[in-house]
């Protein structure tokens, strides 16, 4: 316990220092609070604002979730679909690596006039853009990355192509699936942010950000802003912990305790 207090040590006293600094800078320069409001301001608003603050936050996380477990699947499907095939894979890959390059508020505008602008599944199809191609593309680097030697010897004991699956390519495409899931997670809190921005219910963070920016109030945007960072730490957490029991035999999870 000892060492892995001393191991964070260090980014604790930052932290704590930066809200120290920033509090002392706000006042002593006498910074406008509807500019820049200090820590304490900040942290009145979440006092104050914490029971709207936690329904906008719920709405805006089953919003990430729906969007993440949705973009998930069918990453998962496609991935597994592209990596059988050769033909497939050297077809579809190229265009799903430049979707993946388009920007979010391209995004936000098509699915709002789709699904509706007030519909919290607009928001869930713009997550599920942002997590479906980093799954579907290191999936299928996954699967298509096991070992010439190890194929060959599976093949050598007759093993069918399931048992190849399960054996060889899924093992070895777990870290890269790993990688995705945590570039998702955080993405997913982002999405349905900002999709939020573009209209939605006033009961979630996207949308208590903008209008209380909109007057002014940026204590109470910043709080929400900080709701939604926890939510989206907290989210990547799970999913760090979910791999350590999952693949407790790969040597990242070894060097990460």
């Amino acid at each position: 316990m000892m060492r892995r207090l001393g191991y964070y040590a260090p980014a604790i006293a930052v932290f704590v220092g930066g809200l120290v600094a920033w509090e002392l800078l706000v006042r002593g320069l006498e910074i406008e609070r509807f500019l820049l409001p200090p820590p304490s301001d900040i942290a009145g608003a979440l006092v104050g604002e914490w029971p709207v603050l936690v329904e906008a936050g719920t709405n805006t996380l089953i919003e990430a979730l729906g969007g993440f477990a949705i973009g998930l699947v069918a990453g998962l499907v496609v991935a597994f679909a592209t990596a059988r095939f050769a033909l497939a894979r050297g077809a579809l890959m190229p265009f799903a690596i430049a979707a993946n390059a388009i920007p979010i508020i391209a995004f936000a505008p098509i699915m709002n006039n789709w699904f509706g602008v007030t519909s919290p599944v607009s928001k869930m199809m713009i997550v599920a853009m942002l997590v479906f191609f980093p799954v579907m593309i290191n999936t299928v680097r996954g699967l298509t990355s096991a070992s010439p030697a190890t194929l060959e010897l599976m093949r050598s004991y007759a093993a069918s192509e399931i048992t190849v699956l399960r054996k060889v390519r899924i093992p070895a495409a777990l870290p890269y699936f790993f990688t995705a899931i945590r570039v998702g997670a955080t993405l997913s809190l982002i999405g349905a942010v900002v999709g939020e921005y573009f209209g939605g219910s006033s009961r979630a963070l996207g949308r208590f950000i903008v209008e209380n920016a909109s007057f002014l109030r940026f204590a109470e945007a910043w709080a929400a802003i900080i709701i939604a960072a926890s939510l989206g730490i907290g989210f990547y957490l799970i999913i760090i912990g979910l791999e350590r029991v999952v693949m407790p035999w790969h040597e990242s999870m070894r060097e990460r305790t």
